[in-house]
């Protein structure tokens, strides 16, 4: 952040006062950029064929860049929201740093030549997944879902799931059942992972007036809703071996988490009071980053290696 930026008064939008490299950086959201760009990653390995690496690594800048077009759109729309939230009103819009007129410029360009650039460099499928993505996270899960219904994060997840399908057909041209399984394991993964944090953050919610489940129905209904999630999580995180792309390292690693997983949603649901219940959504929600993550860094391991039999999409044959 600049060092000029003035702090917000909360629930307002700050001044403009110009904004530097470190403010629309922070408008990609690059924490969930890297996000974006690892599942994605393990789709296109995951995919059969081949690819060079430069493209390869050109497709998933593309990805990268769509990802960061997506947070700095929401951040314009979200301007108002973010000044009324403890967590996000260090955000450049509210601080002022950016305007709200800036972020939509640099989102929008970036938006259309993230796409257009895949589209020329891999092809025009994964090109389109990638439009329909920034489209749904913008104009479904953004402007519509999150301030209507509880259910916001549960549909509007469909957007953060969409990278490995995006990274198989830019490696492939199309998409089949494999890719759409990672999308079902990330789909189902957010809501227990979103909803452990709005537990922890229902008053910053509640103040801003976004529809979270905790605020619309409670800690006990969100905690009941996120032990069922984590229970369809579990044997979900298992279809890579049964489709035969997760191999042996894979089987066991994700039983172990999924279980893992169901052991921290149980004790986020049974413990509901005070401070122990704050530090069990906690718990929950940290686990729930590492569950994906070594979840997806295994299968990638083992497509990058061939441990499956598979062969890697990334030819380095010149």
């Amino acid at each position: 952040m600049s060092d000029t930026t003035v702090q917000a008064v909360p629930g307002e939008v700050a001044a403009p006062n110009g904004g530097d490299v470190a403010d629309y950086a922070a408008l990609l959201k690059p924490r969930v950029m890297f996000l974006v760009v690892f599942t994605a990653l393990v789709g296109l390995v995951a995919a059969p064929g081949s690819m060079h690496p430069v493209l390869a690594i050109a497709a998933l800048a593309c990805i990268a860049v769509g990802a960061g077009a997506s947070g700095a759109l929401n951040m314009w729309y979200d301007a108002d929201i973010d000044a009324r939230m403890a967590r996000t009103a260090s955000r450049p819009v509210p601080q002022g740093a950016v305007t709200p007129q800036e972020a939509l410029a640099f989102g929008s360009v970036l938006a259309v030549g993230s796409v257009l650039c895949l589209g020329l460099m891999a092809n025009w499928v994964a090109a389109g997944l990638l439009a329909l993505t920034i489209g749904f996270y913008l104009f479904v899960y953004t402007m519509w879902l999150k301030r209507s219904t509880p259910q916001n994060i549960v549909i509007g997840g469909a957007a953060g799931a969409v990278p490995p399908m995006i990274g198989w057909a830019a490696a492939t041209g199309s998409v089949s059942l494999e890719p759409f399984v990672l999308f079902l394991i990330i789909f189902i993964w957010t809501p227990p992972h979103f909803w452990a944090l709005a537990l922890i953050r229902a008053r910053d919610y509640e103040r801003a007036g976004v529809p979270m489940l905790p605020v619309t129905h409670g800690g006990d209904e969100t905690r009941r809703q996120i032990l069922i999630y984590s229970l369809i999580l579990a044997p979900l995180g298992m279809a890579p071996t049964v489709l035969g792309f997760g191999g042996m390292l894979y089987s066991v690693v994700a039983a172990i988490l999924g279980a893992l997983f169901v052991v921290f949603a149980v004790d986020c649901y049974r413990t509901r009071e005070g401070e122990a219940a704050e530090r069990a959504a906690k718990n929950l929600f940290a686990f729930s980053v590492l569950y994906l993550f070594l979840l997806f860094a295994v299968l990638l391991v083992e497509q990058g290696f061939g441990a499956t039999g598979g062969v890697s999409p990334l030819s380095w044959s010149l």
